[in-house]
């Protein structure tokens, strides 16, 4: 497994989210360990079409749970999708932005990292 504190870039890993709270622990940080077997590893902003998707594909991120405390993702939100559904999101042409940053190097056991830079979110700091 990849170092925990590392993104994808060889940096220290960024929060992806707080509000909602994201991270398989909800620390907002995409940061895996042996526990999140799910490789929660991607910080992505979801776009309507990916929302979509990922309901369709039996994974629904936008109907709030509030007995989980999930208030349910919205259209704009940083979120940490597991690896394995970014890769399926990709080959089916519905691969959401990547904030790179904030995604740990732990995508890279699933992912390419050539696949995430084609997908990488411009923030409002980055020159065009």
């Amino acid at each position: 497994m990849q170092d925990v504190s590392t993104n994808i870039l060889g940096g220290i890993l960024q929060s992806c989210s707080t509000a909602p709270p994201t991270g398989f622990f909800r620390t907002g940080c995409c940061q895996v360990t042996e526990e999140d077997v799910g490789n929660h590893s991607v910080c992505i902003i979801a776009s309507d079409e990916f929302l979509v998707f990922s309901r369709n594909r039996g994974n629904d991120l936008s109907t709030p749970h509030p007995e989980f405390g999930f208030p349910g993702v919205k259209p704009g939100e940083r979120w940490c999708l597991c690896a394995v559904r970014w890769q399926e999101a990709l080959e089916a042409g519905m691969a959401p932005q990547v904030v790179l940053e904030a995604t740990s190097a732990a995508a890279l056991e699933v992912v390419r990292l050539e696949d995430l830079k084609r997908h990488a979110a411009i923030m409002k700091h980055d020159k065009p």
